[in-house]
């Protein structure tokens, strides 16, 4: 049966890096050397759909994953499965893969890494018991942050894929690499606040205490 990490935070406080560091050490363990990484941005919805369902603009809040396949991709996990498929989300183009999966196959350990993974279910009206994704977890971690630093990496961030990834045509947000630094800094700005802080102060925040452990960065990234 593999042992479930779930590691949880906000946009850009580091989840993503600390699951490969994480994934990196431990496969170095030889009582436990398949080390599996999968994050929940592949449980999204896809943007077609959240386009038709209005919730574009509240991307990576709750609603906005397909909740009842991660738990049945989880439970499959779990119950020792030789083949477990995960769709794949791609940053690049900001959308679900069609057709597209990663394979996980028993491994020893497994990272699940997402904005909502410490996010309880809503309760039931008929007293049906209700998974929520953290219940498959054998031990979770939240990345944690003061909010104006995280704030300062998102901007840095948008400013560097600027410059980068987004510079190729075919990228999602290529358009705003036709805009000034500054126009650039203030819709990096705007779209902090209006999205990602309030998914932040809503949702993921509140789930901080129940994490196994919090590792608090500071601006440095010094944990």
């Amino acid at each position: 049966m593999p042992y479930i990490l779930g590691i949880a935070g906000s946009v850009a406080v580091g989840k993503s890096t600390t699951a490969r560091v994480l994934r990196a050490l431990l496969a170095r363990w030889p009582d436990h050397p398949r080390v599996d990484l999968i994050t929940t941005d592949g449980f999204l919805r896809s943007n077609a759909e959240l386009e038709r369902l209005g919730l574009m603009q509240r991307k990576g809040f709750p609603e906005s994953f397909d909740t009842a396949r991660l738990l049945n991709f989880l439970a499959s996990v779990k119950a020792g499965l030789e083949r477990v498929d995960a769709p794949i989300y791609s940053h690049f183009h900001y959308d679900i893969i069609p057709g597209q999966t990663v394979a996980i196959e028993r491994p020893d350990i497994l990272i699940v890494e997402g904005l909502n993974v410490l996010q309880p279910a809503r309760l039931p009206k008929d007293g049906e018991g209700i998974p929520f994704v953290s219940d498959f977890f054998d031990f979770s971690i939240y990345i944690d942050a003061d909010p104006t630093v995280i704030e300062a990496w998102y901007v840095e961030r948008f400013m560097r894929l600027r410059q980068t990834a987004f510079r190729d045509p075919a990228a999602y947000f290529h358009r705003y690499t036709q805009l000034t630094p500054d126009a650039a800094r203030a819709k990096a700005l705007e779209i902090w606040r209006t999205i990602n802080q309030k998914n932040l102060d809503e949702n993921i925040l509140p789930t901080r205490q129940r994490s196994r452990l919090i590792l608090r960065k500071s601006a440095n990234h010094r944990i």
